[in-house]
């Protein structure tokens, strides 16, 4: 049984690297291709378009292993299928359940190398490669409206809400067009600070330039509002908006590793605000790698067929258009879930357990019946 085994792991394993190796070349030349238009433009040149190219092949790994999974697997086991080896090993005592033991330890190895992957690997290079890119044009893009953040603690005048909004951050950690509004307990406005840059300390403490300070912390005989304006050239103001969480805030959603989620997460429950989109995004990271699981389990059938339901070509283009059905199964349950507010990890554990289902379903048919 371990001679089966190591021959089967080698030869998967084989077709594996072999297929993402295919996948990632052709992706780093469409990406090369979109960058090679905006060479030239404030010193990026061809050299740096291939760079940041390279830099997103880590990401581009991790979306794609758990189909260059299924390619490679369906592709070894309708070849042993095709040459009757995998007859031979049925026949010496590789039943059923047998195979689908020795081929589901291989795929817990790919979803272990999938989760190193895409929770260390792939945020880096996605963090590195959005510094990159900032670095040329001036800094990080985000949304028309900013990136918004919610901070609350308790002061002697009672609970203090605060409202941040941040235009843009630069590669280096500089935060531009600071804005953040003080609110009392009853929700009224208080006082407005307008920075033009801020910088986070690991303490907490924001140390921003150019800060201008608007409070409304009187009322004239008539009953309007005393408006007091200050500057400083210099302002420190405390938060318990930490570094790292503002990070979260302003940096793509796909560098975000499974605990930088949990951790942002934790951040808007406690501040009210709305985070099913990073929930799901959340699920779908911690839930992906065991669609490596899921892969292995349906490309066993495959070993099943007979070599006259149709040639190893036929069968490895079944496998790339059931890969390109759970992708997109995959992506339009987000969104779905997203607009349906459903619970997050329903909707990001259902592609996989939909297509085990299935996986399960032919084997056990064709076990039975072929």
């Amino acid at each position: 049984m371990k001679t089966i085994r190591r021959m089967l792991y080698k030869e998967i394993v084989k077709a594996v690297v072999f297929v993402a190796l295919a996948f990632l070349s052709l992706f780093f030349f469409f990406d090369f291709v979109a960058e090679l238009g905006k060479a030239n433009d404030k010193g990026y040149t061809v050299a740096h378009a291939a760079l940041y190219s390279l830099l997103f092949l880590p990401g581009h790994l991790y979306e794609l292993a758990p189909i260059a999974v299924l390619i490679g697997a369906i592709y070894t086991l309708a070849s042993l299928a095709q040459s009757s080896e995998f007859t031979i090993m049925r026949t010496g005592g590789l039943g059923p359940g047998r195979a689908l033991a020795a081929l589901a330890g291989l795929g817990l190895a790919f979803a272990l190398a999938t989760f190193v992957l895409g929770d260390f690997l792939a945020p880096l290079s996605q963090t590195q490669a959005a510094s990159f890119k900032a670095a040329f044009r001036g800094g990080f893009k985000l949304d028309r409206a900013g990136a918004w953040l919610k901070d609350r603690r308790m002061t002697t005048g009672g609970e203090r809400t605060y409202s941040v909004n941040v235009a843009s951050a630069t590669a280096s950690g500089e935060l531009r067009g600071v804005r953040i509004f003080e609110f009392d307990g009853d929700g009224r406005l208080l006082s407005r600070i307008a920075a033009e840059t801020g910088k986070v300390g690991n303490d907490g403490a924001w140390t921003l330039t150019e800060a201008r300070v608007t409070e409304w912390n009187a009322s004239l005989p008539d009953g309007r509002a005393k408006v007091v304006e200050t500057k400083h050239p210099t302002l420190t103001w405390q938060s318990t908006l930490s570094a790292d969480v503002v990070s979260s805030a302003v940096m793509p959603l796909a560098a975000m590793s499974t605990f930088d989620l949990f951790r942002y997460i934790r951040h808007l429950g406690e501040n009210e605000q709305a985070s099913q989109r990073h929930e799901i995004q959340f699920w779908k990271r911690a839930l992906y790698p065991f669609a490596c699981l899921v892969m292995i389990a349906l490309a066993l059938p495959f070993a099943y067929l007979h070599a006259r339901s149709g040639g190893v070509s036929l069968k490895v283009f079944g496998g790339i258009m059931l890969g390109i059905s759970f992708v997109l199964l995959n992506s339009v349950a987000g969104h779905i879930g997203l607009l349906s507010n459903w619970t997050p990890w329903l909707v990001a554990a259902a592609p996989s357990a939909l297509y085990l289902l299935m996986s399960m379903a032919a084997f056990s048919w064709l076990v039975r019946y072929r």
